[in-house]
């Protein structure tokens, strides 16, 4: 320390000895230059004084940064947080009615498929049809009067079992054509005639409305038609249209 600074510093009230650390020496530099008014201390005073004003500066604008990141991140967590809450609850409602329509559908196919293995249900047994021949009717095409009822239909047309029951003939059966036999559960046999193809074959089970063949002029006939006759026990023929409409509530 110079003799000018010595005598600033002791003008000011500081003793050689109790400068002996750095940060007290440049504290009691800078003052010494304040009181002095020496103009190149006061310059470098100044200088440094500006220099940890700067640092202090620059320090508080990266905390303020750093801050303000922080707190952009905070509400990009919560947004993102609130954004995942949403999609799971999203989530657990679109599993929750998945799960509901699969439970309702289960049901639906359940009833529907009992429904369908009903054996009171019934179905009518050709669409698209003309009566041609009653049940009874004589006439010089058959050896006996009619045994059935004959259904007009076009060429391929499906014809389908009344009721459930079990194949129990698909063969072809001379004045018959090709014939399918069901045999229903109380017994009662219908007979389906003069197909051009069989849909189901022997042993087999069917259900109202399955198809066992296709017309067709198999056999003793003059014209495609079904010939359907309805054998209670498998014995002799009865009237097909009452049966069909006492039994099975249709109306052809």
């Amino acid at each position: 320390m110079t003799a000018a600074l010595a005598a600033a510093a002791g003008a000011v009230g500081f003793s050689h000895s109790s400068l002996a650390a750095p940060t007290q020496a440049n504290s009691a530099v800078n003052i010494a230059a304040l009181s002095m008014g020496n103009g190149q201390l006061s310059e470098l005073t100044t200088a440094r004084i500006e220099r940890r004003n700067l640092a202090t500066r620059d320090s508080s604008r990266v905390e303020l940064a750093v801050t303000q990141t922080n707190k952009k991140q905070a509400a990009a967590d919560r947004t993102a947080k609130a954004r995942a809450a949403k999609l799971d609850a999203t989530r657990a409602l679109t599993a929750k009615r998945a799960s509901a329509l699969a439970k309702a559908k289960a049901a639906i196919d359940l009833a529907q498929q009992k429904a369908r293995e009903s054996a009171t249900r019934c179905e009518m047994v050709i669409s698209d049809y003309r009566i041609t021949a009653t049940f009874g009717q004589g006439g010089g095409r058959w050896a006996r009067n009619h045994t059935g009822t004959d259904f007009a239909a076009d060429l391929g047309t499906p014809i389908r079992s009344v009721m459930k029951g079990e194949v129990v003939g698909a063969e072809f059966a001379g004045a018959y054509g090709r014939q399918v036999r069901v045999r229903h559960e109380d017994g009662t046999e219908t007979w389906y005639n003069h197909m051009s193809k069989f849909s189901v074959s022997f042993g087999e089970t069917v259900y109202a409305g399955d198809q066992v063949g296709a017309v067709g002029m198999t056999g003793n006939t003059t014209g495609p038609h079904l010939h359907f006759e309805v054998r209670p026990g498998g014995g002799e023929p009865i009237n097909p249209m009452p049966w069909l409409r006492d039994h099975c509530g249709l109306n052809p």
